[in-house]
């Protein structure tokens, strides 16, 4: 069984940086994509950013582009999101999905591509 646990959430001032972990647990995984989605209050869940193996490619929303960073230790299994200058409407749960399969660039930004998933962590900018 695969297990994806997400670090490093917490309560930062806006114009601040904080940085997400995602450990991958369990059997042989090796993912073939990868992403961070979040989900305010009331709203959907929706893509932040993402990585594909094949092609070694990296994804961002328009709205994490310039400020979001994702990368990866393939040795450690884990996932990071460096997120800087941080607004207080970035406020929302971060969830860590995977796939084990390939994920066609037009379905990368979709959550039901993922077959994965961490338990999310509060992620709070205050203004």
């Amino acid at each position: 069984q695969v297990q994806l646990v997400e670090f490093g959430g917490g309560l930062v001032q806006a114009g601040e940086s904080l940085k997400l972990s995602c450990a991958a647990s369990g059997r042989a995984f090796r993912p073939e994509a990868m992403g961070w989605f979040r989900q305010a209050p009331g709203k959907e869940r929706e893509f932040v950013a993402g990585f594909r193996r094949k092609g070694n490619i990296k994804y961002y929303a328009d709205h994490a582009k310039g400020r979001f960073t994702i990368s990866r230790d393939d040795a450690e299994n884990t996932l990071y999101l460096q997120m800087n200058s941080l607004k207080a409407e970035d406020t929302a749960i971060y969830y860590c999905a995977g796939s084990g399969r390939y994920i066609i660039t037009s379905q990368t930004t979709n959550p039901r591509s993922y077959d994965y998933w961490g338990q999310g962590a509060q992620v709070t900018v205050s203004s």
